[in-house]
């Protein structure tokens, strides 16, 4: 006992320190937490909360069966396709291109680099918003493609099914090719230049330097980026919340599990139902994570 007071004493410092952080996990993460947990099994309604009362597994077994969340569960992985492989292929191609012109003026290289990550920096708020204007019928972007005969006549994006999640896909595209670019950039610069020395000096070209020598080398970049589009994909709200509210839009083409949930809690204030399609949700994004790691993880 007294070697442990001892140890206390000599640590109280340490302890008062973390104190702040422990406090605030206590308060916003563990009883959220389990407040959700609770709220799974309860029918509870937040607009008259004496009402509520114990369900057992029903939310649950609500939610496997609800074909609205599935269907918001089928949109996000339709958007994720498009924004994970035109994001990551963009990414590539400007980290590419930075790391060529690495060679060059301390200047330019920090221009660029601080101009293809602005994008990731700004509101996602203000980015639907600036979009939604040059996408409108008579925005720019429309005009110019009327000019050139592209389109015949106005497109109302927001109103055609077909093309709220390849469009809203094309902008999050922009919004975080940036911070993709700048770790594959990373990873680029961690791969020893005697492996393309040598392969230039054997006659290799650019192309085949880059694809069977350092594209390879760049697994665990990759597979960082794809474990963070699995977990921040399937979590898209402010997106499509921006431009449709909680409805998704025309026949819940825009319409995200998180949003879902979101309408569920705050819009029908059924928080019990909203609290177990959370956990679902939350199963499928480590689900959607092992999977990830299991198809790209590295062989021995």
């Amino acid at each position: 006992m007294k070697a442990f007071l001892r140890t206390l004493n000599r640590s109280k410092w340490g302890y008062v320190f973390v104190a702040p952080w422990i406090v605030g996990f206590f308060i916003f993460s563990a009883y959220p937490l389990w407040l959700g947990v609770k709220l799974s099994f309860m029918n509870y309604n937040l607009v008259a909360p004496q009402s509520m009362r114990f369900v057992g597994l029903q939310n649950w077994i609500n939610g496997f069966r609800d074909p609205l969340f599935w269907r918001s569960m089928i949109n996000i992985i339709y958007n994720q396709a498009i924004t994970i492989v035109l994001t990551f292929f963009i990414a590539l191609a400007i980290a590419y291109g930075l790391f060529k012109i690495s060679t060059g003026k301390r200047i330019w290289n920090s221009f660029f680099r601080a101009a293809y990550f602005l994008p990731t920096i700004t509101s996602v708020v203000v980015v639907m918003l600036i979009f939604g204007s040059m996408l409108a019928p008579y925005g720019p972007l429309q005009n110019v493609l009327r000019q050139i005969n592209i389109l015949k006549k106005p497109i109302v994006w927001n109103l055609t099914p077909a093309l709220i999640m390849p469009i809203i896909a094309i902008i999050n595209s922009w919004m975080y090719f940036g911070v993709q670019a700048i770790i594959l950039l990373g990873g680029l610069g961690t791969i020893p230049t005697e492996y393309s020395e040598a392969a230039r000096i054997d006659g290799a070209k650019e192309r085949t330097i880059f694809w069977k020598i350092m594209f390879p080398l760049l697994r665990p970049q990759i597979i960082f980026i794809m474990v963070m589009n699995a977990i921040g994909g399937l979590q898209m709200f402010t997106q499509v919340y921006v431009n449709f509210g909680i409805t998704g839009g025309v026949n819940h083409a825009g319409l995200t599990p998180v949003l879902y949930i979101y309408g569920q809690g705050l819009g029908k204030f059924q928080m019990g139902y909203a609290s177990a399609l959370g956990f679902i949700l939350s199963m499928i994004i480590v689900i959607a994570t092992m999977i990830v790691f299991r198809v790209l993880r590295e062989k021995d």
